[in-house]
């Protein structure tokens, strides 16, 4: 069936107007930021083939973005790097991210719906969604939103460190990424709290990285 406007429609029956979804990309990986993004999109939008993003092919999520782009009333984007997971820990940086996804909202929600996160410090009323992403409908566009963004950072990660290869594996563990890990050691963008890039600590980055 698909993520539908339940959960906007209700908030919109109890007088909320700019009812904003919030979901995250990059929370597992072993490199990279984590991204979130924050969508508000218009009353009775309908977002063809929309779906958590984990389940759509990267074309999709591609075709999707770009009508979400177009058709959103607003988009926010926010991300933590690598330096802010390991100094706060993973769950705290996504929060960060959101954070500052709903930042660079204009104009500002005055509802949130989140994929599963407890988000505090906002002054509007949050809604948790377990597995929002394939309920709700702004949960499941900013979902793609973040994934896309995220995986373009990757790739320009790629130009800059290639001996990884995060173009195929976008920083997550696959056999290849620890292959590689193991080879080259961690970059300036692996979370050196993440068991697999501590394993991998062989000499200090700097070092690693002279020319």
């Amino acid at each position: 069936m698909g993520p539908t406007e339940e959960f906007e429609q209700e908030a919109r029956r109890c007088g909320y107007r700019r009812i904003a979804g919030v979901d995250e990309a990059g929370r597992g990986p072993l490199a990279g930021p984590v991204v979130s993004a924050a969508v508000i999109l218009p009353v009775r939008c309908r977002l063809a083939g929309a779906d958590d993003s984990k389940q759509l092919s990267a074309s999709e999520r591609e075709r999707l973005y770009a009508e979400i782009m177009d058709r959103a009333v607003c988009v926010g984007v926010g991300s933590s790097t690598a330096e802010e997971i390991d100094r706060i820990n993973i769950l705290e940086a996504t929060k960060l991210a959101m954070r500052r996804a709903l930042a660079a909202l204009s104009p500002a929600p005055d509802y949130l719906l989140i994929d599963a996160v407890r988000l505090t410090g906002v002054d509007m009323p949050v809604r948790p969604i377990i597995k929002g992403d394939a309920l709700s409908l702004s949960i499941a566009a900013a979902s793609i939103v973040a994934k896309v963004t995220r995986d373009r950072l990757m790739a320009q990660f790629h130009a800059v460190y290639p001996q990884y290869n995060f173009l195929a594996h976008k920083g997550y563990g696959t056999e290849d990424h620890l292959v590689r890990l193991a080879e080259h050691g961690p970059s300036p963008i692996h979370r050196r709290t993440f068991a697999p890039v501590l394993a991998a600590v062989r000499v200090p980055v700097r070092e690693a990285f002279q020319p």
